[in-house]
């Protein structure tokens, strides 16, 4: 099967303009991304320890890279994406989520979890077909990454999860150093060692073919220069298309702080501070929202468009949405604690996980040419209530610091950006290229 999405706007994945927007399909694959981060969300949520953090942090990564390989493959295959291919990849990484509260404990949800990885890693780096290289994430054609996943399918135990680190790793190494002018210098290299095999091959078959009949030789010839491959052609992202796509997950990223807070209230008497806490947490959630996807691009604060190679900005992508997802799961545990001191390791993973917010902010503002006086301007002061937040008084001193006054908190660092991009609005440094939106070429990636 084989059926494609249609660029049409009846299909939802172009509109009548020709701007490409997430089809039916792509909508639909998205929502096992609200299934998995659920699941990984609730890894924090009865008390965050670092076994907890460590385990969050491996399987987020994982699940993120299953869902952005496929996200990629939609992006480049466009009207030739095949409904097979994407719905696989969705029921791999549904048993990925199925997996991940017993991945630790039980052998062989941890082996589920691994399959379900690789399969969709290979579906990922197949349904392009040959002749492809896709420069905006090289790893879906440079495998070496899953070379521990699959080794660790005859280990047990801790060590295995040491290989998919291991794994993770070696994926983010390429990530950040192989550049589109790398693979394509690598396969200019190549080519033209095989270039130079296959016209030896050529030679040879037309001295074979001297003593044949024309009309037979003619034909041999023709037949090995039909086997002669050509040369894999290097494509890129459509730019305003992914950018779509990241910041729909973003917005599943805050839906699953919702659940968890909704949730949360629903079990709880409503009294004054389940209130309080709960209005903070819309307000959280709501100034994430309006840092994200109302200041910058790609659905990351205060980004602009085209500063950053693709591969970089997806890394960026990937600890923005995880720290969002781990203070969901925050936030979800201050509702229950409302009126309440905070426990000190729910402060912490709430101060935590503002500052790697706070500091993904700063890192989009800097390369994005906002200016270091301008930035921290705009970061400096939050991170500063992030860390007062880490540093109150824990839940076992004499006037703990309470629940509310923690939230409090959150709401105060988020909105210090937020009012500053809107009362400052100020002049990025770097302008975007004149390349239209939906190219499917980044030109000055480097």
């Amino acid at each position: 099967m084989s059926t494609s999405m249609h660029g049409t706007s009846a299909s939802g994945s172009e509109s009548e303009g020709g701007e490409r927007h997430a089809s039916w399909l792509e909508l639909f694959f998205d929502l096992i991304a609200v299934a998995g981060v659920g699941q990984l969300a609730h890894l924090l949520h009865t008390g965050p320890s670092w076994t907890s953090l460590g385990q969050y942090a491996l399987l987020f990564l994982a699940f993120w890279f299953a869902w952005v390989m496929s996200t990629m493959y939609g992006n480049v295959a466009g009207e030739r994406t095949r409904v097979v291919a994407v719905v696989a990849a969705m029921f791999g990484m549904a048993v990925m989520a199925s997996a991940v509260p017993g991945v630790h404990a039980s052998d062989e949800k941890a082996r589920a979890f691994a399959l379900a990885y690789i399969a969709v890693r290979l579906i990922a780096s197949r349904v392009n077909g040959r002749g492809q290289v896709v420069a905006d994430l090289p790893i879906i054609q440079l495998g070496a990454g899953l070379t521990p996943w699959v080794v660790s399918l005859w280990v047990h135990g801790d060590a295995r999860l040491w290989l998919w680190a291991a794994g993770l790793v070696i994926d983010m190494a390429v990530m950040v150093r192989v550049s589109r002018d790398a693979l394509q210098a690598e396969i200019d290299q190549k080519w033209a060692h095989a270039e130079e095999r296959a016209e030896h091959r050529l030679r040879r078959e037309e001295r074979r073919s001297g003593a044949l009949p024309p009309e037979e030789a003619d034909a041999r010839i023709d037949r090995a220069r039909g086997r002669m491959r050509q040369k894999p052609r290097v494509v890129t992202a459509d730019i305003g298309h992914l950018s779509e796509r990241l910041g729909l997950f973003v917005l599943i990223v805050l839906g699953e702080g919702l659940v968890q807070s909704v949730s949360a209230a629903s079990e709880e008497e409503w009294d004054g501070g389940v209130r309080a806490v709960g209005v903070g947490v819309f307000v959280v959630l709501v100034l994430i929202w309006s840092l994200a996807l109302r200041t910058g691009t790609y659905g990351l604060p205060l980004l602009e468009p085209r500063v950053l190679p693709v591969r970089l900005v997806l890394l960026l992508h990937c600890l923005f949405t995880g720290s969002v997802a781990a203070l969901a799961a925050a936030l979800g545990r201050a509702v229950e604690q409302a009126g309440d001191a905070m426990p000190q390791p729910g402060r912490w993973l709430l101060a935590g996980m503002l500052a790697l917010i706070l500091l993904t902010a700063l890192a989009c503002a800097l390369v994005s040419g906002w200016g270091a006086g301008w930035a921290a301007g705009a970061i400096g002061p939050a991170l500063l209530v992030a860390g007062a937040l880490a540093l109150s008084p824990g839940a076992r001193s004499p006037g703990g610091f309470g629940t509310v006054a923690a939230v409090a908190l959150a709401a105060l660092a988020l909105a210090w950006p937020v009012a500053w991009r809107a009362y400052r609005p100020g002049t990025p440094g770097a302008k975007e290229p004149a390349v239209g939106a939906g190219s499917a070429e980044v030109r000055d990636e480097r």
